[in-house]
């Protein structure tokens, strides 16, 4: 028998793939530092853990498909905080924002369709796209112009008659780019004379540097039927475990439809919303804590790679990625070969291949994403590495 399409057709994580490669370094031994994976090593809030920690009802029960209630009303109270402003009806609460997304790309697209994403993006999206059956369109977006928004000429010339939405996750992952203000005012004009959907994927909000602010979508005029965010926990809270996401839009048509997609699996986990609930309350010196802390790292791991003689990268300005462009011809095979082979007093690092968040074949075959999620010393350790497993690579090249 044979699988279905969707399931040969299937993107393996180019985040994960590689993992073969680490189990077999630490089984030898070797420490890996891994940079590969956007799992901070930020503490989760003890707000959090305390709920799991004092959870007391006898049954674990089913939840609304939407999410609880108490959670969603709270949920509003806390974008109101960031200038959004919204009611409780137009919120679903998701297993994480991966779920999030699926239902945003199934309920505004038919099998076929096509969704425009600037590029490199998200690898997982690609994954999405195949269970929902639908056709993802790059937008490149360059390391040399730190991957910023083409102009609208780039953007129109990919509209089609199959064309549905322009997909954005701002602050990006993988890239750190972070789309001002006048990037959603001109995607606003572009989705609106084009009647197309705009998915906006804000899981990295909170994480802005240089004295920048982030713009949500939700805050565009005119977007009210267009408009659909998706958001997380999981790194606002350093809390990946906890899967739960939501996903918001003030065009009601869409909410009840996607509540159709929430009924069929149920409800989300029901004691995750209680933990992120009790998370909402959090003091904004959390926050600030966190993302000076971010702000050193990302400081590190930029000025260690201007370090190394042909490596190009842009310094990003959000959330906890770098992609760095390397003087060599096939990163995946570098990072094999520094699990493989490489090591530094019995220390060796991971990052992830960037080609894997392109859709244009061949583009990102030269580059990594790094994230730096460890503390100071760790990356400082891990960087020290990489350019000498960088150094000692090229020479066999």
């Amino acid at each position: 028998m044979n699988l279905s399409e969707r399931a040969a057709g299937i993107q393996a994580s180019p985040i994960r793939k590689l993992k073969p490669y680490d189990d077999a370094a630490r089984l030898k031994g070797i420490k890996v530092y891994h940079l590969n994976i956007g799992q901070p090593d930020i503490e989760t809030p003890d707000e959090m853990l305390q709920v799991y920690s004092n959870y007391q009802d006898k049954i674990l029960a089913y939840g609304p498909a939407q999410g609880l209630d108490e959670y969603r009303t709270n949920l509003v109270k806390y974008y109101q905080k960031h200038g959004i402003m919204l009611d409780r009806e137009s919120i679903i609460i998701t297993t994480a924002g991966s779920e999030a997304i699926i239902f945003a790309m199934l309920v505004t697209c038919n099998p076929g369709d096509e969704i425009i994403i600037p590029e490199p993006f998200y690898t997982n999206y690609n994954g999405f796209a195949t269970i929902a059956g639908i056709k993802i369109v790059p937008l490149t977006t360059k390391a040399e112009e730190g991957f910023k928004l083409p102009d609208d000429e780039a953007i129109e010339a990919l509209i089609t008659p199959r064309t549905k939405a322009i997909m954005i996750c701002n602050p990006g992952n993988p890239t750190g780019a972070v789309y001002p203000r006048e990037d959603l005012l001109r995607l606003s004009e572009i989705v609106q004379q084009n009647n197309l959907y705009v998915i906006s994927d804000e899981v990295y909000r909170e994480f802005v540097y240089d004295g920048l602010t982030h713009t949500s979508i939700m805050e565009i005029p005119g977007l009210e039927k267009n408009a659909i965010m998706v958001d997380s926990i999981s790194k606002r809270y350093s809390a990946c475990g906890a899967r739960i996401g939501c996903f918001i839009t003030q065009n009601k048509e869409i909410i009840a439809a996607t509540l159709k997609f929430a009924q069929a699996r149920l409800c989300p986990p029901t004691i995750d919303q209680l933990a992120a609930n009790a998370a909402i309350d959090i003091e904004e010196e959390y926050f600030d804590k966190i993302l000076k802390e971010y702000d050193k790292r990302r400081n590190l791991v930029f000025r260690e790679l201007q370090k190394v003689e042909g490596i190009i990268c842009k310094k990003p300005q959000g959330a906890f990625y770098i992609i760095a462009k390397l003087p060599i011809a096939d990163a995946e095979k570098f990072i094999i070969w520094m699990l493989s082979e490489f090591s530094v007093d019995n220390e060796t690092v991971m990052f992830a291949p960037a080609e894997g968040f392109y859709a244009t074949p061949g583009l990102g075959k030269d580059e990594i994403r790094l994230a730096y999620v460890l503390n100071e010393a760790a990356l400082l350790k891990a960087m020290n590495i990489f350019r000498k497993g960088l150094e000692e690579y090229r020479k066999n090249q």
